[in-house]
């Protein structure tokens, strides 16, 4: 099972065997609306086929991008009123943010590396 991060619990580092922490709202707001820098959001479910299908090429991402970019999950089963505030109509859907903002949002990305790489950098690029 998948940690949830908090503004209350340890940093989302604390994740160890998982590239991408899972944030509730309160995590939410304290690493995405107040973080710094670029930060991407998997919105997504457990249910979910394609979420499970997307999943080891998002962590491999993840990896590539952890230098520059923070990426985090969000369980819309979970988390309802954050999956409503952001309008996520379906899952997964990879919503990028800079300084708490919200730059762009990829629905349906093909599970390869080179189209979720390029929907989690298109937003940041000048």
């Amino acid at each position: 099972m998948t940690q949830q991060v908090s503004a209350s619990s340890q940093g989302a580092s604390s994740v160890a065997h998982d590239l991408i922490p899972s944030l509730d709202a309160a995590g939410f707001a304290s690493h995405v609306l107040r973080g710094q820098g670029p930060i991407a959001v998997e919105f997504m479910s457990y249910s979910c086929a394609y979420c499970g299908a997307i999943e080891p090429v998002l962590q491999q991402v993840a990896e590539t991008l952890r230098s520059q970019e923070a990426v985090y999950k969000v369980n819309v089963a979970v988390e309802q009123e954050l999956a409503s505030t952001y309008a996520i109509e379906g899952t997964p859907t990879l919503v990028m943010f800079s300084q708490g903002q919200e730059l762009g949002r990829a629905e349906g990305v093909h599970p390869d590396a080179a189209s979720v790489l390029e929907a989690l950098t298109a937003p940041f690029r000048s």
